[in-house]
């Protein structure tokens, strides 16, 4: 999901351990030693908080991540939905930041999802999540739209104010959003700038 290199490995008996706790995943992915790989890394928000990455070449979608947060031994699925998120962010406690502020708004629009799948926060062409087959016009679209989010300062009731273009089905937005410190996100204003695109970001997380 991030596209820095802050995971590491779960192999061995920790593997398999991990693997037992949650075969068949939803009732339905199966998984198993020899082929399941598990990834893990901690996150900035939160002090002893981290996100596990399950992925299995097997399963029927090849492009399917599944998702958890553990918190001390506990495991929240990140279904694409907000409850699992809100309940560690009350649990651990969530901990924003002006330093992590962007971080947790690119967590957060990645795991909750709309109908249409995720509300990314597109930066840059170079982000491996980005859609990559696509025809020169729509390149230069995307090209010319996507940029850096940024943390534009507090308001008065001390929510983080925050910039982004969103990614949303087949269409881009300029998003103004509020941060709360206990982790609730508010999207303040949207407006798009284009629209009926060909491609979209294609990231299952279920």
């Amino acid at each position: 999901m991030y596209h820095d290199q802050n995971w590491n490995a779960v192999q061995g008996d920790e593997l398999a351990g991990f693997l037992e706790q949650i075969n068949p995943i939803d009732g339905k992915y199966h998984v198993n030693a020899q082929s399941t790989q598990v990834h893990w890394r901690m996150l900035p928000f939160y002090d002893q908080v981290a996100l596990i990455q399950v992925k299995d070449p097997n399963w029927t979608n090849p492009k399917l991540n599944i998702y958890y947060l553990t918190d001390q031994g506990n495991l929240f699925r990140l279904n694409g939905t907000s409850p699992p998120i809100h309940e560690v962010n009350a649990k651990a406690p969530i901990k924003v930041t002006e330093e992590n502020v962007l971080d947790y708004l690119r967590f957060f629009c990645f795991f909750v999802r709309g109908e249409e799948g995720p509300f990314y926060i597109a930066e840059s062409m170079q982000d491996p999540n980005m859609p990559t087959e696509m025809d020169e016009t729509t390149r230069s679209v995307i090209e010319g739209t996507v940029r850096p989010a940024t943390f534009d300062g507090m308001n008065e009731q001390g929510h983080f104010l925050c910039d982004a273009v969103v990614f949303y089905s087949n269409a881009l937005f300029i998003a103004n959003f509020a941060v709360q410190p206990t982790g609730m996100i508010e999207m303040l204003d949207d407006d798009p700038i284009a629209a009926d695109l060909p491609v979209r970001v294609e990231k299952p997380v279920s």
